[in-house]
């Protein structure tokens, strides 16, 4: 099931090299973006299977950066994950009401991850 691309759009490095490095190991391709303007731009070129969304981001956040990819016929059918490392009750609210496909918090559950990615993937087929 695996080597399908994900895009990761998250502004740390730490936290990106961390999810690459879990995603790589089970077989998936990724891609990254530090910015979510940057990661629009990747998904629109790319079409990834998924995309990983960080919610506190440089310039547009998570949830504006969703609702553009969800308005584009380009990017509208790619799941997205959201990341947050907020515990605040508001900003897992407002990840929920915007619609996202799946929620993870950081730091990650490494099992709980690849279980979320994978199940997101086959839900959508696997399509690359």
């Amino acid at each position: 099931m695996a080597n399908e691309l994900i895009l990761i759009i998250e502004d740390n490095e730490k936290n990106r090299r961390l999810a690459r490095d879990v995603l790589t190991f089970k077989g998936y391709r990724t891609i990254e973006s530090e910015t979510a303007e940057q990661g629009i731009r990747l998904a629109r070129e790319r079409k990834p299977a998924l995309i990983l969304m960080d919610f506190h981001l440089p310039g547009m956040n998570g949830i504006e950066a969703f609702a553009v990819l969800r308005a584009d016929a380009e990017t509208s059918t790619i799941p997205v994950l959201a990341v947050t490392a907020s515990a605040m009750t508001e900003d897992r609210q407002k990840i929920i009401a915007a619609g996202f496909d799946g929620l993870q918090t950081k730091p990650i559950n490494v099992k709980e991850f690849l279980d979320a990615v994978a199940e997101i993937v086959a839900r959508r087929g696997g399509a690359a």
